[in-house]
C-alpha cells in the first residue's frame, strides 16, 4: 500500500513524528477538545483565529462529517483516525445498535476516546490502535465509515483512501472532512509554518477540485461541500 516514492524508512519516520506529535496532543486533551467542540473560550480563539469558524461553522462541518453515523444506523461502522472522540462519542451514544470501530495511531488519543467511552457509558464501540494505510480488516466488512480531520495528518494519503475504500462495502458510505488548500488564507499559513512543522498535518494537500477527482476514482458518487477550508465529503462505494 505504499507509494514507490517513500521508502520504508521515511515512511516510519513520518508516521512516529505523527505519533509523537498526536502523543503530546492526548497529554492536553481538554484544550484539544474545546477547539474541536467550540465549547472553551481558548477552543473559541482558536477556531476563529486559525479557521475563521465560529458556532455555526463548527455545527456546519460537524454535521455534515458525521452524516454516516445518521440516527437508527444499526450496522458496521468504522471511524479513523477518532482522536479523543470528542465530537463523535455522543453521537454513536444515540447508536446502541451499531457496531462500531474506532482506530487510531495514538496511543494516548485512544486512551482519551476510551475514558470517553466510559463515562458516558457506551459498550458498543471497539478501540483499535492501527494504521490506515494497512487496515486488518477484511475486504467489503463495514457499512460505513468517517473520518472527521484525518486525512491531512496521513503520510501516505493515497494509501489511506484506498484502504477506507477497500474495507467498505459496495453501497456503503464515507462521510468526514479534510483540510484542503485554496480556502481562508490564514488557516493555510497557520497550517504550513507551525501544524506541519509540528507534525500534526503532512503535505502534500489537496485543492477542492484535486480531492473530488481523487474520490471520484475511487467512489461511484461524491458531494464535497467546503466550510472555510474544511472539506467535508460524503461518498458512496
Amino acid at each position: 500500500m505504499m507509494r514507490k516514492d517513500v521508502t520504508m524508512d521515511e515512511e516510519k519516520r513520518r508516521y512516529e513524528k505523527i505519533r509523537g506529535a498526536y502523543h503530546s496532543v492526548g497529554r492536553l486533551a481538554s484544550l484539544y477538545d474545546g477547539m474541536m467542540t467550540y465549547s472553551t473560550w481558548s477552543g473559541k480563539f482558536v477556531s476563529r483565529l486559525v479557521w475563521g469558524m465560529g458556532r455555526e461553522e463548527v455545527s456546519r462541518y460537524v454535521g455534515l462529517a458525521l452524516r454516516a453515523a445518521h440516527e437508527g444506523f444499526d450496522g458496521r461502522l468504522l471511524e479513523v483516525p477518532v482522536g479523543t472522540g470528542c465530537l463523535s462519542l455522543p453521537v454513536y451514544a444515540e447508536l446502541p445498535n451499531a457496531d462500531i470501530t474506532c482506530l487510531d495511531y495514538s496511543p494516548a488519543m485512544l486512551a482519551a476516546a476510551r475514558a470517553r467511552a466510559d463515562a458516558i457509558g457506551i459498550h458498543n464501540v471497539a478501540f483499535v490502535e492501527g494504521d490506515v494505510g494497512q487496515l486488518i480488516f477484511e475486504d467489503d466488512f463495514f457499512d460505513a465509515a468517517v473520518s472527521i480531520n484525518g486525512f491531512h495528518a496521513f503520510p501516505d494519503k493515497t494509501a489511506a483512501w484506498s484502504e477506507v475504500h477497500r474495507v467498505l462495502r459496495p453501497g456503503g458510505r464515507l462521510t468526514g472532512s479534510v483540510f484542503v488548500l485554496g480556502g481562508n488564507p490564514r488557516t493555510e499559513f497557520v497550517v504550513k509554518h507551525l501544524y506541519t512543522r509540528m507534525g500534526f498535518f503532512t503535505p502534500p494537500y489537496d485543492t477542492k477540485a484535486g480531492l473530488e477527482a481523487r474520490l471520484r476514482a475511487l467512489f461511484r458518487e461524491v458531494e464535497v461541500e467546503c466550510v472555510e477550508s474544511l472539506a467535508c465529503f460524503s461518498c458512496i462505494k
